[in-house]
């Protein structure tokens, strides 16, 4: 790595840990309109790509480049007495991806309203792929590092994050949906957008970015994107859009999943990110979870987060406390299901996270005393305990970097 590169990721560096400081004040103002986003936008109806069960929709989005714009949406409602209410589900994509109507339809097998919007100006073909845009489509995505000289009112992120908040005024206006029991989560690109959105949108009643995380400027996939805009623009962009600005704000509570070798979102940028709210949080960090967009919807520990918030379900185990004695790691834990195992997932390598080389063993669990120990293999530098209930659900301590390795 050359020392340009490396000056250069020192300055963004900087310039991301001055931004996860800025004041309560300076915070409160953000670019959003709140009031206006929290009512429900005016519909209009797209029935070509509707089926008996998801509807399809366009809701009307903020104007971009001073010319009126239309969201694409998919919806979906289960069955509901009459009389009856139903929590809701606001779902938001990846890069490369749209609207998924499998993804509403999964929700909705759950028993709960949901609604999944496209970000970037297209109409989704319902799957992984034909999505096009439409005439009445704002920016395309994703990060809209190549926006920053635009008007901030005229850059992705602005849109696209108006566009959640905007989905979501609209299924809690529906008659069906319980509008104090909603959640938000979203995948990768969508997880970006779900931290930020849950540290300015205070309706949400949690909130499980997949993927996702701020501090982008640290040591991201997109680094290369950074350097290209030079530092002064970078500084802008981190300023505007990293989710670190936004996450000293949530007060909700927020479940992160990820993998342990995640190049987009690396764990070191993650446990900076989820440390910055100020709610609980609930990790899952699976050995090389991998990165794709089927694997990010169907995560039990989300619904398992929705079932305990909104029907009275177990909720995941918490972790009390962790710790370590020299090889000698130490969690305790509460929770209501039953753990069955225990593991410590190590590393004895250092250098860039989405190339170290994880391994996992099988550690010590009392039960009865909700104790986990661990005796960590000799070098390693880096060690995280994961919790597996009967359900098979995951909840993991936060990473330790062990120094003088």
């Amino acid at each position: 790595m050359g020392m340009k590169h490396l000056r250069f990721r020192l300055i963004i560096a900087l310039t991301t840990s001055f931004v996860s400081l800025i004041s309560a004040a300076e915070i409160r103002m953000t670019p959003w309109d709140i009031k206006a986003l929290s009512a429900a936008p005016k519909t209009f109806n797209d029935s070509g790509h509707s089926t008996d069960d998801v509807k399809a929709i366009f809701y009307e989005g903020l104007p971009w480049k001073g010319k009126p714009t239309r969201v694409f949406a998919y919806y979906g409602l289960p069955k509901v007495e009459a009389g009856k209410k139903v929590p809701a589900m606001v779902l938001v994509h990846g890069g490369g991806a749209s609207a998924f109507n499998h993804w509403v339809r999964l929700w909705t097998s759950r028993g709960y309203a949901a609604i999944a919007m496209d970000t970037c100006g297209s109409v989704s073909g319902g799957g992984g792929n034909n999505h096009t845009r439409h005439e009445y489509g704002g920016p395309p995505g994703w990060g809209g590092f190549d926006q920053i000289d635009l008007p901030i009112e005229d850059q992705w992120t602005y849109h696209a994050v108006a566009d959640v908040i905007l989905a979501h005024s609209l299924i809690r206006s529906f008659p069906q949906v319980d509008s104090q029991k909603i959640g938000i989560t979203g995948i990768s690109w969508g997880g970006y957008l779900t931290c930020i959105v849950a540290g300015i949108d205070n309706r949400f009643k949690f909130a499980a970015p997949v993927y996702g995380c701020g501090f982008i400027g640290d040591n991201s996939c997109w680094l290369g994107a950074f350097q290209k805009m030079g530092a002064e623009k970078a500084r802008k962009w981190l300023g505007l859009w990293d989710p670190s600005v936004y996450l000293p704000r949530v007060s909700m509570p927020m479940l992160w999943v990820a993998g342990s070798n995640d190049e987009a979102y690396p764990i070191d940028s993650l446990q900076k990110s989820y440390r910055l709210p100020k709610g609980a949080r609930t990790l899952c960090i699976r050995v090389r979870m991998p990165h794709w967009h089927s694997g990010g919807e169907t995560v039990k520990e989300i619904e398992a987060m929705a079932g305990a918030l909104f029907k009275k379900g177990a909720p995941l185990p918490r972790i009390a406390k962790s710790g370590r004695e020299g090889v000698n790691a130490l969690l305790t834990f509460e929770s209501q299901a039953p753990v069955s195992k225990a593991e410590v997932n190590y590393t004895t390598d250092s250098g860039p996270w989405k190339t170290r080389n994880w391994q996992t063993l099988p550690a010590t669990l009392d039960a009865k005393s909700k104790t986990v120990r661990g005796v960590l293999p000799e070098g390693t530098t880096v060690y995280y305990f994961n919790l597996i209930d009967e359900r098979n659900l995951v909840v993991s301590s936060e990473h330790e970097e062990i120094p003088n390795h």
